[in-house]
């Protein structure tokens, strides 16, 4: 029964509400981001070329640089971001995700800043964007790609931000963790989508979720799913994990704790995407 008391999600929201609140005021225009990335000078890096054409493997692989977490706290207690980074990239990720949330993840965005200078793989700001100004502030610290989770934003927002995105040249990776928000993401026209294994509101883990939703989004109805990539997220521990995802169409996956944890990155990447 439910007892109506707040979600780790809730309250992850609220919290990036004050956060907001204290960015400068006024709205952002597509050409105001395309002057951002001109003044960050290195352009954008071609974060869904990445994935659909990993550099080594049979799997793109997002590799996530993640100190924390609100369900299991630290995982990463000795955390260099820009070490971690590297090992990464030597070892054939096609892409970084970097956690920007402070208060509930330990990220931040000067990891952001430093690891864009110290690698060249494309970078994603992971984390909880309610707000256009979010979208400047990743491309001001270093991102080349965004996340937007379905389940926070109005289809309002989710078109909007996901419109600027475009328009600036950042890829979107829509976040669903079920049939409602899939089709929502669709209606927004995501090309990159993500299928969250992990329920943001209990925390629990199935890797079903992205076999279930797979079949949705490559079904007969779906529309144009050769313009779309599907990315698992969150329960990949093993390359039996990798193996099943593959099987119902996933062509990329998003893995922090299973790399962070593991002790050796480079052999931990190696299994997973059977380097």
């Amino acid at each position: 029964m439910a007892t109506g008391n707040p979600t780790i999600l809730d309250t992850i929201v609220v919290q990036k509400r004050l956060e907001v609140a204290q960015l400068p005021t006024g709205t952002i225009a597509a050409y105001q981001l395309r002057e951002a990335i001109k003044h960050r000078g290195d352009g954008v890096r071609d974060f869904f070329g990445a994935l659909a054409r990993p550099r080594k493997g049979d799997i793109g692989l997002i590799a996530e640089v993640k100190k924390a977490s609100p369900s299991l706290g630290v995982i990463c207690p000795d955390f260099d971001p820009v070490h971690i980074a590297r090992e990464y990239e030597a070892a054939g990720a096609s892409c970084l995700s970097v956690l920007t949330d402070e208060k509930f993840f330990q990220g931040s965005l000067e990891y952001l800043k430093a690891i864009r200078a110290a690698v060249g793989l494309p970078l994603l700001r992971k984390d909880f964007i309610i707000d256009e100004r979010q979208i400047l502030e990743a491309i001001q610290w270093g991102a080349d790609a965004i996340l937007l989770i379905v389940a926070i934003l109005s289809d309002e927002q989710l078109a909007h931000f996901h419109a600027l995105a475009d328009a600036a040249g950042l890829t979107a990776l829509v976040e669903v963790h079920d049939e409602e928000e899939l089709a929502r993401a669709l209606k927004c026209g995501a090309r990159l989508v993500g299928v969250n294994n992990r329920n943001l509101k209990t925390f629990t883990v199935d890797l079903g979720t992205t076999v279930r939703l797979a079949k949705l989004l490559f079904g007969a109805d779906a529309g144009p799913a050769n313009t779309r990539l599907l990315v698992a997220e969150s329960g990949i521990h093993s390359r039996s994990d990798v193996e099943r995802l593959m099987g119902c169409g996933a062509e990329a996956i998003l893995v922090g704790e299973s790399l962070v944890k593991s002790g050796n990155i480079d052999d931990k990447v190696a299994e997973l995407i059977d380097r």
